[in-house]
């Protein structure tokens, strides 16, 4: 038996294999990504905490002696195990090392990947149609997401895609409506950008913001992020069926025919729903930059199909 195998069997450490398990769990709470293991990192606490680990257990350490250079190393057992299942799952190319994240996201972070997304859901026993509405983002989702927000803006953008064809959703095209999704709503802040509602579930698996389609999948609108507005479920809606639309400066449109409403209809109590949107020129929430705005070709084509 290795010396670290009996350090690992003498202070009674979680085989490697539960705690791969349990660290695809934690990659999946965490949105499917987590940082590089150090001492004062939550996930290796939150590992730690799962196992009911001892601090004798969580202090543990493994010496190394570098006999070329008479020094002595040392470094903490348990942090020792997590690399070492954090490894194995990169073989696995179930989870993705930090040095490939970086050159994605310029942040050192062990991520999800595709099929680690997949086996995790197994795990969980959560159907793989969840993935579309889920906020857990892998490694091949974070390529997309990046492509989008870094294409240069078109000034001639065309926002219907003439080949798209309606199938059957298959994994690339998940993979593809995903980025959209996240592109989408990370831009504008995980807010609506008509009333700025930011709220997610009180375990913070599902964000109630969604990504729209100015012109929709139905017209064969593009998954491009000039083609989407990050809104709430009811502005949404309401936007979809033509209640509202933008104008070129992205102020608020409402449709005349909320004259024709009864009393007491687009009321949220006291709240006049549609009403607040006509109130000061009233403009959306956009991005920081201004590449990633939603294009005028969309918001013209969703101006002239609705009013």
């Amino acid at each position: 038996m290795s010396y670290e195998g009996k350090m690992l069997k003498d202070f009674k450490m979680p085989t490697r294999k539960d705690v791969e398990e349990a660290l695809m769990i934690s990659l999946f709470k965490h949105n499917g990504i987590v940082k590089e293991f150090s001492a004062d990192e939550e996930i290796v606490n939150e590992l730690a905490d799962k196992f009911n680990l001892s601090e004798e257990q969580r202090n543990a350490y493994l010496k190394t002696i570098y006999r070329k250079e008479n020094r002595e190393k040392k470094s903490l057992l348990w942090h020792r195990l997590l690399f070492r299942a954090a490894d194995s799952l990169a073989k696995e190319k179930l989870i993705i090392r930090p040095t490939q994240t970086f050159n994605l996201t310029n942040k050192r972070e062990w991520m999800l990947s595709e099929n680690g997304f997949d086996k995790v859901l197994h795990t969980l026993n959560i159907p793989i149609s969840q993935k579309n509405i889920l906020p857990t983002k892998s490694y091949e989702v974070q390529k997309i997401v990046n492509k989008l927000k870094e294409t240069p803006r078109p000034v001639n953008y065309n926002p219907f895609d003439k080949e798209r064809k309606l199938v059957k959703v298959n994994r690339e095209t998940s993979i593809r409506a995903r980025g959209f999704r996240q592109a989408v709503i990370e831009a504008y802040d995980f807010k609506c950008a008509v009333c700025g509602l930011k709220l997610n579930s009180p375990d913070s698996s599902l964000w109630e913001v969604e990504a729209a389609h100015i012109v929709p999948h139905s017209a064969m609108g593009k998954d491009d992020i000039w083609n989407g507005l990050s809104l709430c479920h009811l502005h949404h809606w309401a936007f979809d069926v033509g209640w509202f639309t933008l104008l070129d400066d992205y102020s608020i449109k409402v449709s005349s025919r909320l004259n024709l409403l009864p009393e007491f209809y687009g009321k949220i109590g006291n709240y006049e729903f549609l009403k607040e949107m006509t109130n000061n020129n009233s403009k959306i929430l956009l991005p920081d930059s201004k590449e990633i705005f939603p294009h005028h070709n969309s918001i013209k084509w969703h101006r002239e199909r609705f009013f």
